[in-house]
């Protein structure tokens, strides 16, 4: 481990107990998630109590995205507590793309806690458009990725798609109503095709949604059989 590595984590330790240290107002802390550092951004995420406007929200939000690990985490985590409160919840239906891209968050623990909170949020018409298509945008970008992979790629290229698919498809399973009919059809029959069992999986949940599985029986019929026990199991 490097000496600059050290005296960052060092620092930042030290700033943490100097914030923990303090007390500070509203207007302080969303300063700190306007231009603060890590260990000030993180810090004020969890120190939130309430969000007094949708600009202030806006702010909240957008250290969801660009931003260090840690802080995207703590933004996450705040959210899904935030989420359950409907003045909040009006304000952040003005920011379906944002939500979106966080959906697909390298960090599993970001993408969970997103979902999870956008469940609440469903009855946002506008919102749900938005967001549902632009998960589409995504899931068809990992189709295309996964189409131009050959052999000789690395490991990790077809992880990064498949995981992008995994949790546009996640997503999607409060937000399919949104989506038109014959673009989800597309979507479930490429997506069943995948080699890879948790995208079936996946797909299975979105049909365990009954009117869905009527629209869909020899997708359906296909999962019934399918060789693993995890698909099957939906």
């Amino acid at each position: 481990m490097s000496s600059n590595y050290e005296e960052t984590l060092d620092k930042n330790f030290d700033k943490a107990l100097e914030l923990c240290s303090n007390t500070y107002s509203y207007d302080e802390l969303i300063e700190f998630l306007k231009v603060g550092n890590i260990p000030e951004k993180q810090f004020s995420a969890i120190e939130l109590t309430e969000l007094n406007s949708e600009a202030d929200a806006k702010t909240f939000i957008s250290n969801l995205i660009n931003c260090d690990g840690k802080i995207r985490e703590a933004v996450a985590h705040k959210f899904l507590e935030f989420s359950k409160t409907k003045k909040y919840q009006e304000y952040f239906s003005k920011f379906p793309l944002i939500f979106a891209q966080a959906t697909i968050d390298i960090n599993a623990n970001v993408s969970r806690m997103i979902i999870d909170g956008l469940c609440e949020m469903h009855e946002y018409k506008e919102f749900g458009i938005q967001y549902a298509n632009k998960l589409v945008e995504y899931i068809n970008e990992s189709f295309d990725g996964l189409s131009k992979i050959v052999f000789r790629d690395k490991k990790y290229t077809i992880n990064k798609q498949i995981f992008k698919l995994y949790w546009c498809l996640e997503g999607l399973n409060k937000y399919y109503n949104y989506i038109d009919e014959t673009k989800l059809d597309t979507i479930l029959k490429n997506s069943v095709k995948q080699n890879e069992y948790t995208i079936r999986e996946k797909v299975a949940q979105l049909l365990s949604n009954p009117d869905l599985a009527t629209k869909h029986p020899d997708i359906v019929e296909q999962l019934k059989n399918d060789e693993n026990y995890y698909v099957k199991q939906y």
